[in-house]
């Protein structure tokens, strides 16, 4: 397999990097908190861009490739944050097993 090739001036978007964390309540249930893992650079990729019509409402979705230097913390379920837009991370992979660079498939939901 070719190593993947890429300038890294290319990873020139600002992300912020989120994990959910949950903490109680007090009243036996718990709250969802998202918390900065770190600040990142990374190359975004728009990949799709979909419009759906349901239950009298639009539903807009676009999904993105975001590429990224290697991190070992790297997990789906967290997401990234720019400029107010959330990018929900669903798949992670090292793309040539090199160490190097890690692709993010994610989802965007429209604002």
């Amino acid at each position: 397999m070719p190593t993947l090739f890429l300038d890294p001036g290319a990873l020139k978007a600002e992300l912020s990097l989120q994990s959910l964390a949950r903490q109680p309540d007090g009243l036996g249930g718990f709250s969802e908190v998202w918390s900065e893992i770190a600040t990142v650079f990374a190359r975004i990729e728009p990949l799709t861009a979909t419009s759906r019509f349901g239950a009298d409402q639009t539903l807009e979705q676009a999904t993105h490739r975001i590429v990224m230097r290697f991190r070992d913390d790297l997990a789906s379920g967290q997401r990234f944050v720019r400029r107010g837009r959330i990018f929900e991370i669903v798949t992670v992979h090292d793309a040539d097993e090199s160490g190097r660079y890690m692709i993010c498939g994610t989802r965007e939901t429209g604002r």
